[in-house]
């Protein structure tokens, strides 16, 4: 399909630089039989329509959420997400999750919401790319060999914020019982947490204590490259005593290069980008959405094409129209 990246009220975003964008392909299922999950993982894959110059295609794994949606929290769900990077030049690779209420299998106890195994979701593709690969260009001859798969990054919201904190190098110490997590991804090159978790311990409120029992968050070994992206008015009682700042910890607690960017006015739900016109989120917003669209693109490129300036334009943009703040460390 050709991918239309303009809304009417897509509003300041459009003062973000990007390139035009070019038609896509999204094919799913993709089916991998996997030993010692409960069921297969099934993945979309999307990513540019083959074209006369057939560039290699860097890749994003995406992590969903785990939210009360039925389908969204699945590899049905962040169209407006992996669309958008694929038509930009990515190939968005998206699992569903064990934690997903599509799949409806309970996790055991110490393994709630499925929470190491989506971690190990992301692990497993990259260590069976060529079956992944292979699968896909069956389907859709012409992709075989496109895919780069020596510049991946992750990306991931809300309890995927969580997961791709991890494979960046975030540590977790189960409170309940010591038990150590703590197996950061060398070929991921570079992530970006939309909403994730912050600090665990005095930070939790009771109530995300009892949800989350197992998070013991630790970010100081968390080296690799990431932008972490909130809105200023994700507040989560449910899970943390503090305000939306608790979301920042992915770039405040963690060291190395490390981007932050706050989005004024956005939600947790950051413009929709769970899906298309979902009730889901609470903010619904096209022009939140494109910024997150744009400035998450612009990033990405960044940190995996040595020299790229997309990122710094689109800073420089972003500061000129009033919406948020974003702020670099190294």
């Amino acid at each position: 399909m050709t991918h239309n990246t303009y809304h009417t009220l897509s509003g300041l975003a459009t003062r973000i630089p990007i390139p035009n964008p070019r038609p896509i392909i999204s094919y799913s299922p993709i089916v991998l039989q996997t030993p010692n999950r409960p069921a297969p993982l099934q993945l979309r894959v999307t990513f540019p329509a083959p074209s006369s110059s057939n560039d290699k295609l860097p890749i994003i794994l995406l992590s969903h959420g785990m939210g009360r949606s039925n389908w969204l929290n699945s590899l049905e769900g962040y169209a407006p997400l992996y669309e958008f990077w694929a038509a930009h030049g990515f190939a968005v690779i998206l699992p569903t999750h064990m934690s997903s209420l599509f799949l409806g299998v309970k996790a055991p106890e110490g393994k709630e919401y499925w929470w190491q195994d989506r971690a190990d979701d992301m692990v497993r593709i990259l260590d069976r790319k060529e079956e992944v690969e292979t699968l896909v260009a069956e389907a859709v001859p012409g992709l075989k060999g496109r895919l780069d798969w020596e510049r991946v990054a992750v990306a991931g919201h809300s309890l995927g914020g969580w997961t791709a904190s991890m494979l960046l190098g975030a540590r977790n110490t189960d409170p309940r019982s010591g038990e150590v997590w703590f197996k950061p991804e060398p070929r991921i090159k570079a992530g970006v947490i939309l909403g994730g978790t912050g600090n665990a311990g005095s930070d939790m409120s009771e109530q995300g204590k009892t949800m989350i029992p197992w998070y013991g968050a630790d970010f100081s070994k968390m080296q690799t490259n990431a932008l972490s992206l909130h809105g200023d008015e994700d507040v989560n009682p449910y899970l943390t005593i503090r305000g939306s700042d608790w979301h920042a910890d992915t770039y405040h607690h963690a060291p190395g290069s490390k981007d932050l960017l706050v989005l004024k006015g956005a939600k947790h739900g950051l413009g929709g980008i769970s899906g298309w016109d979902t009730a889901e989120g609470d903010d619904s917003h096209p022009e939140r959405m494109g910024l997150v669209q744009r400035m998450s693109l612009a990033y990405l490129k960044s940190q995996l094409y040595e020299g790229d300036d997309a990122w710094e334009e689109a800073c420089k943009a972003f500061r000129e129209i009033d919406q948020g703040t974003v702020e670099s460390k190294a």
